[in-house]
């Protein structure tokens, strides 16, 4: 797999817009491969196609593939999440023109995939570097189809993770959040992505402290055998957490508080839409 990751780092890494969507391809070729381990060959064409099953990410537990691609990430030098945060940087910064926004749109739509299949690469956003990354991709300037995918790379950056949350109101993301829902220029599609980030924001904060009764890996490396407790990730690209930041939660209310200097009389709406629909499945009830 070191190999796999090698020549797709190598692209990635070019100053060569062709180079690095290849490199693009071949990690979503590897996280594809990984994602379909065990379902067997692909139905040929005009045969009975079915959607394969979801999987969740314990069931890919077992499997030798996604088990050593686990282990991999846990290591600075083999880090998707590090090494697609450096490419979208330089496209971000590159593209101006738009002649990127493809690139960048795929090398986002990564990051999602990297960081469910290995949810310890979130500490990365613990960087305030990283998370400004994608606040300035919720600037007006860029596509709606850039924007939606930030939205959804942010909840997933956040999910789980307190003090990311709080890194991101540090850094003014409500202002940055509110201000692009607010603007008469955000198109629908935007908007409505918007108002789902919303709703996950104002949803109760869970820290990601593995527990003892769990088999899944999502909860960090050392619930898989022979990984390092202490993730050499966090040693050398992010912050340890200690005890007290782990417990750096806030209460709905106290969210609420927040939003409403930004969105006043619209929180209130949004927390009756979510005891409502229970678009989360109900965790507010």
């Amino acid at each position: 797999m070191e190999s796999l990751l090698s020549l797709a780092f190598d692209n990635l890494s070019s100053f060569d817009g062709s180079k690095i969507k290849k490199g693009l391809r071949q990690v979503e070729g590897l996280l594809a491969q990984i994602c379909l381990a065990g379902q067997g060959s692909p139905k040929k064409q005009g045969e009975n196609q079915q959607q394969p099953p979801r999987r969740m990410l314990a069931d890919l537990s077992p499997d030798p593939a996604f088990r050593e691609f686990f282990k991999l990430q846990e290591g600075f030098e083999w880090n998707v999440a590090q090494r697609l945060l450096t490419t979208l940087d330089w496209l971000v910064v590159r593209g101006g023109d738009g002649s990127y926004n493809m690139l960048i749109v795929n090398a986002l739509d990564l990051i999602q995939g990297v960081l469910l299949l290995h949810p310890p690469s979130r500490v990365l956003f613990q960087r305030s570097v990283h998370m400004n990354l994608l606040l300035d991709l919720l600037e007006p300037i860029n596509s709606p189809a850039i924007q939606c995918a930030t939205i959804i790379t942010l909840v997933v950056a956040l999910l789980d993770m307190p003090q990311n949350i709080r890194v991101f109101e540090a850094l003014d993301g409500l202002l940055t959040v509110t201000s692009l829902f607010k603007s008469r220029e955000t198109g629908r599609e935007v908007k409505f992505r918007l108002t789902e980030f919303l709703y996950f924001y104002l949803t109760p904060e869970t820290p990601n402290i593995p527990k003892p009764d769990r088999t899944s890996v999502i909860a960090g490396p050392e619930l898989i055998p022979g990984s390092p407790g202490k993730s050499k990730l966090l040693a050398s690209g992010g912050r340890q957490r200690s005890k007290s930041e782990s417990g750096n939660t806030l209460s709905v209310d106290a969210k609420k508080q927040h939003l409403d200097r930004y969105l006043p009389g619209v929180v209130d709406e949004l927390l009756k839409d979510l005891d409502t629909y229970k678009p989360f499945g109900g965790i507010l009830s």
